[in-house]
């Protein structure tokens, strides 16, 4: 068994949204991202897996396909199918969420890593 703990140690980037690799391997990818109030995340998608987005602090807007922005916050669930474009904006204070692919094409599973790994 592996753990870590999700709140610990954040770190958080000036200009962008930060995203740090908690586990990687060829099943697939955890990420925690941090971002500073008013940072964003451009759309973009996950061709290849859902994105699964559990939100553990702050508050931000969350869009998917539709492109309409919804609030989101702590202990919220987001459900992004294969390939769907996703956005998020932090609001007003530092926003912190854990994202999950799962069988990710290219994942490189010979490149391993992040804080679990260890």
């Amino acid at each position: 068994m592996r753990s870590t703990s999700l709140l610990a140690n954040l770190e958080y980037q000036d200009k962008h949204a930060h995203a740090q690799p908690l586990l990687v391997d060829a099943a697939g990818r955890i990420l925690r991202f941090t971002l500073r109030p008013g940072q964003i995340i451009e759309e973009h998608e996950a061709s290849d897996s859902p994105f699964y987005v559990m939100v553990l602090k702050g508050h931000g807007m969350f869009a998917g396909s539709d492109g309409k922005p919804q609030r989101f916050g702590p202990n919220s669930l987001l459900v992004f199918d294969a390939g769907e474009c996703h956005s998020v904006r932090a609001l007003d204070e530092e926003l912190v969420f854990v994202g999950f692919l799962h069988g990710v094409s290219g994942a490189r599973p010979d490149r391993v890593g992040g804080e679990m790994a260890r």
